[in-house]
């Protein structure tokens, strides 16, 4: 088909191993653990020339999300403060909110879909969504859309 390619969030339990290698290998860079793309490749057990032909095109999803905004549609049981604890933890994050949609709780159980901005995010989005995941009275947590 030719042209652009697109983009894709997939879960890194079916990604190929030399994609999450290649990952591995550019964080070791960024961290400073190594001071070579050699060294960094012989570590996670891949060839430089693959490392190469890969590190443009994979990138963990918290470094896709800086300066973006992140929407996520939450399931949230019917308890006091729960929302307010969620909404606590994106600005203790620097996130800023842009919209919250809240639906009436039916059988103890309320959707709402947050969208927030991440320029400013002080910690990256997957670790700030698996805290409020943690959270009481979180049901379930899911990105549905990044622009």
């Amino acid at each position: 088909m030719g042209g652009k390619g697109g983009f894709y969030i997939i879960k890194d339990e079916i990604m190929p191993e030399i994609l999450k290698k290649t990952v591995k290998a550019k964080e070791l860079l960024k961290n400073n653990k190594v001071r070579t793309i050699n060294e960094a490749t012989e570590i996670v057990g891949m060839s430089r020339s693959a490392f190469y032909k890969y590190k443009d095109y994979i990138f963990p999803f918290y470094e896709a999300s800086m300066g973006k905004i992140v929407t996520i549609s939450l399931l949230l049981e019917h308890l006091p403060g729960v929302l307010s604890s969620i909404l606590d933890e994106i600005a203790r994050a620097h996130g800023n909110i842009l919209t919250i949609n809240q639906n009436i709780p039916i059988q103890n159980m309320a959707s709402v879909t947050i969208s927030f901005e991440t320029g400013n995010i002080n910690k990256n989005v997957e670790d700030l969504l698996e805290i409020i995941h943690t959270k009481e009275g979180v049901q379930k947590v899911d990105i549905v859309a990044q622009e």
